[in-house]
């Protein structure tokens, strides 16, 4: 803790009155700055700090807390700015103690520049004139204050970890801890992995528990028959009655038909294709392909496969399935419905909503880091030279074109998680446990935003008359005219519960749905031949024309797989700076009132926590009974996190991706 300065203050020295000041840091600060307080009558107090010559020797601590002489206590602080001439800090908050006794809260978060910042006082009272809600029109840049430019200097670590990008594959061994894997994919095996059999648990495990697939009405374009599937069928009904049941399941990539495969970056052709699988909920509850058309147009060159052909040939056939899977998760499940979407809301958000805004500081936590990881993903991952570029089937111009598609299928309701899950027919699935555990995460973000939005809105009308709120839907509507369909809405919110649905789907697809698309990469994709992420072979037009030696050539070349390992390993990673503080760190000393934040770490008050769903070390609340509702939140998490652990014991295969203690808060890898 730094030494206890008087200060030079523009007032009366003989003054007697002091207001109490704490200042919280990362721990790095300036030598001097300037600290001006403003009333709700917009009289200022104005003061400057440096460093006296104990600090400069022993060091500063990250809190300073200093006293401001002044005549006469002036009332409610309202808001405080700080001024920087010199090297940029991160301050974290501010504290302060009237004469009077009153305490307030100044939440900052940001970086401390060679400017001016403004700080609101946090709590919902404070009145400070702001700018109108529509300052920065939809496409507008945002303010320099909003946190783009503080975002950016706080990214740093992530970007400068991330910057290496262009050499994951180079620590990663291609056997690691598999002797079933092949060494070199140009190796002559006498057999395939077993994983890439797929029928049995680990296939039941994958589709049923994937996102990409559904049970509806089989397409047209599919004239799969009952005489075809009679051999898979386990309980003696037609194919009909087994679809009226619910027990057939579609996965069909038509998303990707006729898309532009990529050619720049390889040495030899690759292919890309839009197949459709039908798969079958057995008597087992496993989920199995049973039908398989490696095209979107039936016809003697397009032959469906089936369980009883040639190995090889369902073999190649499933593999076929994978790769487009691959490409279909990749580009739109993962980077678009997740990170993309996520970064307009954010947007959205800084243009819209002051820091001090109740939706602002509840969003604030789901969208730290979204922006950076984007910014390279953009440049490193999907650009004409990215990594993607390099290892998929697809194009850049490809990639650009299934973003368009893609983007024409996001509704408001494919974001509302319950009615996603009963669109796609999946209500009713055995063994489903993204949608069991789904569901219960949902509901828990639901109720904890509704106990939020409640504390500050005591009515629907409340939620009509604040523009702010308006102003940031229809900056989300911007450019997403088709996101806008289904919703009941699109110009606004008039209802706290809409404005509450509306939240939960924003910070559930933050936290929870990325969680579940992307750190179950490497244990899927880590398998080249399970899910190959381009192929250099067309697919079989006809049937018994595939051998193994036909397989080998077809699947990625060892330096396209390497790139692969490398690429989903480093997704799957939770960032080294998700760690927090332990209690020693958080406890604030006392200004009078409740400043201690203990309630944000682990009962044993040392173990450090990660920034994972419902830990907010960045505490820009203020109030008592949102800090309440955090608590109720976090011990439901808790709760679900062991009834999720407890499930998982019992399982051959465990699913975890969706246990709270594994969902960080935001996109930020």
């Amino acid at each position: 803790m730094g030494l206890i300065v008087r200060e030079r203050v523009h007032v009366n020295t003989e003054a007697t009155k002091q207001y109490k000041v704490l200042v919280s840091t990362n721990g790095k600060i300036a030598s001097y700055f300037s600290l001006t307080l403003v009333d709700s009558n917009h009289k200022t107090i104005e003061t400057t700090w440096s460093k006296s010559w104990t600090e400069w020797y022993y060091g500063l601590g990250k809190e300073i807390t200093f006293d401001i002489n002044v005549e006469k206590d002036v009332g409610d602080i309202v808001q405080v700015k700080i001024k920087n001439d010199k090297a940029s800090w991160f301050c974290r908050y501010v504290q302060m103690k009237s004469p009077s006794g009153k305490s307030f809260e100044f939440p900052c978060y940001r970086w401390i520049e060679n400017k001016e910042v403004a700080i609101r006082e946090g709590s919902e009272n404070a009145q400070v004139p702001s700018r109108s809600p529509n300052q920065f029109p939809m496409g507008g840049s945002r303010p320099s204050h909003s946190g783009s430019t503080h975002q950016r200097k706080e990214d740093e670590p992530l970007r400068s970890q991330c910057s290496q990008l262009d050499c994951w594959y180079l620590d990663t061994e291609w056997i690691e801890g598999n002797e079933r894997f092949s060494q070199d994919l140009h190796d002559k095996l006498d057999e395939l992995p077993i994983d890439v059999q797929f029928d049995g648990d680990k296939s039941s495990h994958f589709f049923s528990n994937g996102i990409n697939m559904k049970c509806v009405e089989l397409p047209k374009t599919f004239p799969v028959t009952h005489e075809m599937l009679k051999g898979s069928l386990q309980r003696g009904l037609t194919l009909q009655q087994e679809l009226e049941k619910g027990n057939i399941y579609i996965a069909d990539y038509e998303i990707l038909y006729g898309l532009e495969p990529n050619k720049k970056h390889q040495n030899s052709p690759h292919f890309l294709t839009a197949p459709i699988c039908l798969l079958y909920n057995n008597k087992m509850d496993q989920i199995v392909p049973i039908a398989i058309q490696l095209s979107q147009k039936p016809g003697e060159r397009s032959p469906i496969f089936l369980p009883n052909d040639n190995e090889h040939d369902w073999m190649l056939a499933k593999m076929w399935v994978k790769s487009s899977d691959f490409n279909v998760h990749q580009l739109v499940t993962h980077l678009l419905k997740t990170h993309l979407i996520s970064e307009i809301f954010e947007l959205a958000m800084y243009r819209q909503l002051s820091p001090v805004h109740p939706v602002y500081k509840l969003l604030i936590p789901h969208v730290r880091f979204t922006i950076a990881i984007n910014t390279i993903a953009r440049k490193q991952l999907i650009s004409e030279d990215g990594v993607f570029s390099k290892i998929s089937s697809i194009s850049a111009a490809g990639i650009d074109e299934l973003m368009k598609r893609a983007m024409k299928t996001i509704t408001y309701k494919s974001m509302c998680f319950p009615e996603a899950i009963i669109a796609r027919g999946m209500e009713n699935t055995p063994k489903y446990y993204y949608r069991d555990d789904g569901m219960k995460i949902w509901e828990a973000i639901y109720s904890f935003v509704d106990q939020v939005i409640k504390i500050y809105y005591d009515s629907d009308e409340k939620v009509k008359e604040d523009l702010a709120i308006q102003h940031f839907v229809k900056n989300v509507k911007f450019g997403m005219e088709d996101f806008l369909s289904g919703m009941k809405d699109p110009e606004g919110k008039k209802t706290r519960e809409e404005l509450v649905k509306y939240l939960t789907a924003v910070i559930f697809n933050a936290s929870a749905q990325h969680a579940a698309v992307n750190f179950g990469q490497f244990e899927w994709y880590g398998c080249i031949p399970n899910s190959p992420s381009t192929m250099r072979k067309p697919p079989p037009e006809e049937k018994d024309s595939v051998d193994q030696n036909y397989i080998m050539d077809t699947l990625p070349d060892r330096g396209c797989s390497f790139e692969v390992l490398g690429t989903v390993w480093f997704l799957t990673q939770v960032q080294d700076n998700e760690q927090t503080k332990t209690s020693s760190d958080v406890k604030s000393p006392s200004l009078g009132g409740d400043t201690t934040r203990d309630w944000l770490v682990d009962d044993s008050g040392s173990r450090p926590q990660q920034r994972y769903l419902g830990i907010f070390p960045d505490m820009h609340f203020t109030e008592q009974p949102v800090k309440d509702a955090i608590t109720t939140f976090r011990n439901k998490l808790d709760e679900l996190t062991n009834t999720i652990k407890r499930r998982n014991e019992g399982l051959t295969m465990s699913y975890c991706y969706l246990s709270p203690d594994k969902i960080p808060n935001s996109v930020a890898i």
